[in-house]
């Protein structure tokens, strides 16, 4: 028998569906509104996240069958559900049975005790799009028949994710396909089971797995129905070289039909006559440099020799000794071009906010890496951008940061023991720019290859000594909703 934790419980008889004034502000968080301590009820939580029988095995045959009209004729029910039989907040989690260590499975089985079995899915079992396009699907067709329950649930519905950083933007990336169509997108909140987790930091559900797992599970999906709703900032990524070039890009991106780089900033004879271009989108951070070879070789590891590579102290002594290894800490500059300042292959314009002119932005002398960041936490909860005083803000002409703002900030870590100090929050990192889009241009020389990295994937970029290629920040046009656990 379980004994009772504390809870939050909102005064209002819905979730909030309202989004907060300042969602993802850097160093601060919004708290649930007009809340109050109780004990949490396992049988209480249940009804009010569990939707109707009937739904849940319409939409779990529906993904099954991979069609969102195959409903059965007995779950249409004549006239529809009434209203009232929709719970309060109905609630949707993917978890990815790969993340969190040897707690995947027994975590999965709790979350389907606390609510239903067709309420939980394994990601390596159903898909993200298979959910929008058959399961969303199956709601949207009881709400076509005038299910007045269906659309009740389809309006209040969230979703969690039990994962790391990339799991939970495979999520979002999959949910933004609705604004194609024009429907409703659920919020999201995060169980960490990652890393880093810096998405689940930015906005309060924590930056790791609770060791009393159990009773935090209970309260955090209470929490997640509860929380108000912010808004996020989603960056879209196009890399455009020359036709020719060999690269192993990472699974967030795709090849692309057509080369849709801004016409606004002529590439003039530095763009190839023919170019491939691959596009994806980023929630958290793109990084050129250093930094990124020293990913792109742990994570080479990790996949030729798992068994290296079982735990977060081993990864990290792992990952310091491919640091040390390539120069990230002691650089001898003179003999190797590799390990001199990104300025020898790089270029970098930005467009300013309600700007539409390209600008070139210097490339400070002896930088090794550099990032252009969209929420306040990076790297398992650093703020490198730093919490910038007033007239710091107006003499650079940037404004406070923030993730929903439409602005990205960029700037610079000139070895590892800079990097070090910046990510202690000793020193802020070097800035660079804030900006509405930005551009990097990478031509090779001495340097054979680049190396980039997109919210943890590391990929390895080669470079023409006759021709440039070309990588494109641009914001999406839509924001993706993020339930605020703090």
């Amino acid at each position: 028998m379980e004994t009772p934790t504390e809870k939050f419980v909102a005064d209002s008889s819905r979730p909030s569906t309202t989004t907060t004034d300042s969602p993802g502000k850097r160093g601060g968080g919004c708290g649930l509104a007009n809340l109050t301590w109780v004990g949490v009820d396992k049988e209480e939580l249940r009804q009010r996240l569990m939707m109707p029988e009937y739904l849940r095995v319409a939409m779990r045959d529906c993904i099954k069958r991979k069609d969102s009209s195959a409903i059965p004729d007995h779950l249409l029910l004549p006239g529809g559900a009434v209203a009232d039989m929709a719970p309060f907040a109905p609630m949707i989690v993917f978890i990815n049975p790969k993340s969190g260590g040897r707690h995947g499975p027994v975590l999965k089985e709790r979350l389907q005790q606390l609510m239903s079995e067709e309420q939980v899915f394994d990601l390596t079992e159903v898909k993200p799009h298979e959910f929008v396009r058959y399961g969303l699907g199956c709601l949207d067709t009881f709400v076509a028949e005038g299910d007045e329950c269906a659309k009740e649930c389809r309006a209040r519905l969230r979703i969690m994710v039990a994962g790391g950083d990339g799991t939970v933007g495979w999520v979002l990336g999959c949910l933004g396909e609705l604004n194609k169509e024009g429907k409703a997108i659920p919020p999201v909140g995060v169980i960490p089971l990652g890393t880093g987790n810096d998405l689940s930091r930015s906005f309060g559900w924590g930056g790791s797995f609770p060791f009393a797992w159990r009773s935090a599970v209970k309260r955090t999906l209470h929490r997640a129905s509860m929380g108000p709703v912010a808004r996020l900032d989603s960056w879209k990524i196009l890399v455009s070289m020359p036709t020719g070039e060999v690269v192993d890009p990472p699974y967030s991106l795709k090849p692309a039909e057509e080369n849709e780089l801004d016409q606004g900033l002529d590439t003039g004879i530095d763009a190839p006559p023919m170019a491939k271009t691959y596009e994806g989108v980023f929630y958290n951070y793109l990084s050129i440099g250093m930094d990124a070879q020293v990913a792109y070789g742990f994570h080479h590891l990790r996949n030729t020799k798992p068994y290296l590579a079982q735990g977060p102290i081993s990864n990290k002594i792992i990952y310091s000794s491919f640091g040390c290894t390539q120069g990230w800490f002691c650089t001898p500059c003179v003999n190797d071009p590799g390990l001199r300042g990104l300025r020898n292959i790089l270029k970098i314009h930005i467009k300013k906010d309600n700007c539409s002119q390209w600008e070139e932005i210097a490339v400070p002398k002896n930088v090794r890496s550099i990032v252009a960041l969209n929420l306040q936490s990076y790297g398992s909860g650093s703020h490198p951008w730093g919490n910038l005083k007033p007239d710091y803000l107006e003499k650079r002409g940037f404004v406070e940061a923030h993730c929903d703002d439409g602005l990205i900030e960029v700037f610079g870590f000139k070895q590892g023991w800079h990097a070090s100090f910046v990510m202690a929050e000793l020193i802020s990192a070097k800035h660079i720019a804030q900006a509405a889009a930005v551009r990097f241009e990478l031509r090779g020389g001495d340097w054979k290859d680049a190396f980039l990295q997109m919210d943890g994937e590391p990929w390895k970029q080669p470079m023409n000594t006759d021709y440039s290629t070309f990588v494109e920040i641009k914001k999406v046009p839509f924001q993706s909703l993020m339930i605020n656990g703090a």
